[in-house]
């Protein structure tokens, strides 16, 4: 080494650890510094292969060869004169003759992640830390580039790698930034599009590759990288949706519509069958599934594998990338475009989210600096056996920043309107799937995870605070209590949940066999009894038509005909009883097979047999009926909005009750025969004095009936005493009563309308 300078500000251990890839202070020997003992300016770079290297000024005018040094690879150069130091400065790298470059320094940039920063990410609370960490396209100091930067605190070093440096992990050492286990770079002509990962050297010496964790574009599978992307830029035409729902109170939002059709992208339709790749796009997508549900009279679409991931097989259950939309359908600022578009057509959007547990596959979080960092280290805690995934850590700060954020960074950035929450229950409980010996209990002996409660109770605070309008739903299939109760009062604090309870128990009712279902009434009537003590979606989803289970046609009862019938009947009746509804993708129109999400829904069914068309007729029918009668979700959690009027007569196989909406006076009456024999002369109470008029009858010819209906209005004759009588109930003499008579079909369900009259509605009855 020539020059005594760069021989007293470098130091064989600094070099040795630049060459063997483990330097986490690259600053501290590359870039360009001022040796204040000796007042001179020192330049140092790391470019693996070059033959020679210059110095330049930002001009290029003046040059300054520099001296290569051990290792290979390494060049400095020294200014002693202070007049002709350099405020700004570039490098030329010779490789070859013809192989001459000119390259900006990554580290004459400052850092970007402040103390600030720093702070709130240690402290979970820096719920823009997407912002931060990442890979940012950007211009510094008139310099094109992108801002990386990722938190790996076990890491004795951290290189960005990626398509713009050849993947060479010794060019572009990142800088740890304290005590944070922050390492970042600014890493000058990584352009837009560029694959990238990080290489992570851990203490073991292990070298791991890594996706970006905040990372928003990734690969098509089976790559696996990120890619570089802004999501700045586009334009959004949703303004005035926006305005209308983006502060929409709970109590608002309860009491309007909401039907939601579930959509699995890949398969609802494909453009090449067979094909992994053959899908349509988010483009694409946007009119034809949005034209579709606006059609179908959906006021929602809740989507499956959004967020980034590794197998198809999962359908987006098993995350990989947590701030990625999926690259199969596009870039991220097509699916910006997909949510417009369904923005503009007044449907709402609504994500499945994962927070539950993550894949371990090596690209991905698991273990990730080498440690657990994500997951927690105890695999008691850290890992569902059953489902060979990690467990978030729920209780480290950092960990429950990325996910509040995350859940923040998909309403913010693609407007989307709620997150449905995947597998709730598997978070609440410590012993979730696991046998005795693989759970480690809290610290009061029980298997309550107190940290998971916390987490999503503060998960619902924070965006019901940013966010009043948003939406989050819990799939959630115990019996814990207060999911949807308020926070402050010890609840958890989401806006809905699943209604699995119902689903279990409704399902299992229609597959009996009618002469059976006489011993089963409970089966049907039971959710009634505790429908106002959350706030519940009346789901049909994904879950129950794979595996085995069959499709939902399939589940019902009987030959091919009574099995229509009888799915008619069971929509009709979901779509009274109380509750927002859900239903997935292929139900509406009565899919045979099951769902399997590698080939499209079976559309050519609507063609070949037109009891599927009129199923979807139906379909579109009820949801058309849904939004008209606010009687259908006005009160859909308080008492006000449902009374019995026949549950009482099991024999009969038969239950009838009013639905009231925002006034009293607005009463729709359902009517549900689960028998294959019809009602001649069903006689049943009436909640009042006064004309009801047949609006949808499941057995009309247009929905694949037999056309029996009540074409009359249908008049309610007093009577001395209820039908039926409710159990216990005292017959008052003098009391007026009334009853109705009329004609219900086999397996069907027969929706009335109260023909208000104010001389006839004050002598309705309330039990």
């Amino acid at each position: 080494m020539s020059n005594p300078y760069l021989e007293q500000w470098t130091s064989k251990e600094m070099l040795k650890e630049l060459e063997e890839g483990i330097l986490n202070a690259p600053q501290d020997l590359l870039g360009c510094h001022i040796f204040k003992e000796e007042d001179v300016q020192i330049f140092t770079a790391y470019r693996p292969c070059a033959k020679r290297m210059w110095v330049l000024d930002s001009k290029g005018e003046t040059t300054y060869e520099m001296e290569p040094m051990e290792p290979e690879g390494f060049f400095g150069y020294v200014i002693e004169k202070k007049s002709e130091r350099l405020k700004k400065y570039r490098f030329r790298v010779e490789y070859g003759p013809d192989d001459v470059i000119e390259i900006d320094d990554p580290y004459a940039f400052p850092g970007m992640f402040g103390e600030l920063d720093r702070y709130l990410f240690s402290e979970g609370n820096h719920y823009k830390i997407y912002e931060k960490l990442g890979a940012h396209p950007m211009k510094r100091d008139g310099v094109e580039g992108v801002q990386f930067a990722v938190w790996a605190p076990h890491a004795c070093s951290v290189s960005v790698i990626g398509e713009f440096n050849m993947w060479d992990a010794r060019l572009h050492k990142m800088i740890m930034r304290g005590s944070s286990g922050i390492f970042e770079l600014f890493v000058p002509g990584a352009w837009e599009g560029a694959a990238y990962k990080y290489e992570i050297t851990a203490k073991s010496g292990d070298k791991l590759y890594k996706t970006d964790p905040y990372g928003n574009y990734a690969e098509l599978r089976p790559g696996n990288a990120s890619r570089i992307t802004s999501l700045d830029g586009y334009k959004w035409q949703d303004g005035s949706y926006q305005k209308k729902h983006q502060k929409k109170s709970r109590d608002v939002r309860d009491k309007e519509p909401m039907s939601i059709y579930e959509v699995h992208l890949a398969s609802w339709k494909k453009r090449i069958e067979d094909d992994d790749n053959g899908n349509f796009s988010y483009c694409e997508l946007a009119s034809m599934l949005g034209d579709y549900v606006v059609d179908m009279g959906y006021t929602h679409i809740e989507l499956m594998g959004i967020a980034e991931y590794p197998f198809d097989g999962s359908w987006g259950y098993q995350v990989g990338c947590y701030y990625a939309p999926t690259s199969r359908y596009g870039e991220p600022k097509d699916f910006m475009y997909f949510v417009d578009e369904m923005h503009k057509r007044g449907i709402q959007v609504i994500l499945d989210w994962v927070p539950a547990h993550f894949p371990k596959d090596a690209h991905c979080l698991g273990r990730f600096d080498g440690q657990p960092l994500y997951e927690h280290p105890d695999s008691r805690r850290g890992e569902h056996p059953d489902w060979g995934t990690y467990i978030f850590d729920y209780g480290r700060m950092e960990v429950k920043n990325f996910l509040v954020a995350n859940a923040l960074f998909w309403i913010e950035k693609f407007h989307i309107d709620g997150l449905r929450v995947d597998a709730v229950a598997s978070m609440l409980y410590l012993d979730y799937g696991k046998n005795d010996g693989e759970w480690l209990p809290n610290k009061d002996g029980g298997n309550e995870h107190y940290e998971a409660i916390h987490f999503l109770q503060h998960l619902n605070s924070e965006v019901e605070k940013e966010h009043p309008g948003a939406y989050i739903i819990a799939e959630e299939s115990t019996a814990w209590p207060g999911v949807t109760a308020p926070v402050a009062d010890g609840g958890l604090g989401f806006s809905y949940k699943w209604n699995m309870g119902w689903m279990n128990d409704f399902l299992e009712y229609m597959k009996l066999d009618p002469y059976f279902r006489k011993d089963h009434q409970g089966q049907l009537c039971f959710s009634i009894d505790y429908y106002t003590s959350e706030k519940y979606i009346l789901v049909l989803s994904h879950d129950e038509v794979v595996h085995g289970k069959c499709s939902l046609l399939n589940k019902m009862s009987g030959l091919e005909g009574d099995k229509f019938a009888s799915l008619r009947a069971a929509f009709g009746f979901m779509y009274g009883h109380p509750g927002k509804k859900l239903l997935f993708m292929g139900q509406e129109f009565a899919q045979k097979r099951e769902w399997a999400e590698f080939r499209s829904l079976d559309w050519f069914l609507l063609e070949e047999d037109d009891r599927h068309k009129k199923m979807q007729d139906y379909v579109r029918e009820l949801n058309h009926l849904y939004q008209k009668y606010d009687a259908l979700y006005y009160h859909d959690f308080d008492v006000m909005g449902f009374e019995w009027m026949d549950c009482w007569r099991p024999e009969l196989s038969t239950v009838a009750f009013v639905r009231r909406g925002s006034s009293v006076k607005d009463q729709l009456m359902f009517i549900a025969n689960f028998t294959p024999m019809a009602l001649e002369d069903y006689q049943v109470n009436a909640p009042c004095a006064g004309t009801f008029t047949e609006i949808l009858n499941s057995d009309e010819e247009r929905f694949g009936g037999e056309g029996r209906v009540n074409k009359k209005p249908i008049q309610a004759k007093p009577c001395k005493a209820p039908v039926v009588p409710r159990p216990g109930e005292k017959i008052e003499p003098g009391k007026k009563y009334y009853e109705l008579e009329l004609y219900v079909p086999p397996l069907s369900v027969v929706v009335l309308r109260y023909d208000y009259k104010a001389e006839c509605f004050s002598n309705c009855i309330f039990y």
